[in-house]
């Protein structure tokens, strides 16, 4: 049987230690933006890099939507999770899709589509954030749309929507006419 030698052991668990303490400061010394140091890379970015909220992207199947990140914007935030390759949505559209509401201070759905068939309706007929945020979408695309309350519902808010909320859409569009 091979004798082990305790001093050898007793030195072994000190490189181990000083070799964990090293990382642990070398990874707590690193910044996860990317090297810039900025503390906050949010307030640094661009709003289309921002992730706001994190989206499935299983084309045809209901999105699972996660908590909303930081802050909510102030500026309408339009983006592609799946580009689409059909008919492009222009001003003028009716649109067959199918979407999910939340709440972006509490997270929760508000309303969703897909307990149903697909809504139905003209693109002018809706929301300024819908209205602006729409167009260039093709069919067979998800999209994100986080929407300010002042291109949303305002400060009365409408029904289950409260006042000066804003609002995330995750919107897939089935059809254009």
């Amino acid at each position: 049987m091979a004798r082990i030698n305790t001093s050898t052991l007793k030195n072994s668990k000190k490189f181990l230690l000083v070799g964990a303490l090293s990382m642990t400061a070398i990874l707590t010394s690193c910044t996860l933006d990317g090297g810039t140091g900025s503390a906050n890379k949010e307030k640094t970015m661009a709003s289309t890099e921002r992730e706001y909220l994190a989206v499935t992207a299983n084309a045809g199947a209901e999105p699972t939507i996660g908590q909303p990140v930081g802050s909510a914007p102030t500026t309408l935030i339009s983006k592609d999770i799946i580009v689409g390759t059909g008919t492009e949505v222009v001003a003028t559209s009716t649109l067959t899709v199918h979407y999910v509401l939340i709440s972006w201070a509490t997270g929760k759905v508000i309303q969703s589509s897909w307990t149903g068939q697909p809504a139905i309706f003209p693109l002018s007929g809706v929301i300024q954030g819908w209205q602006q945020g729409m167009p260039g979408m093709k069919v067979g695309g998800r999209r994100l749309l986080v929407i300010p309350p002042d291109l949303a519902y305002g400060a009365s808010g409408s029904g289950p929507i409260g006042p000066n909320e804003t609002l995330a859409f995750v919107v897939d569009v089935v059809n254009v006419n």
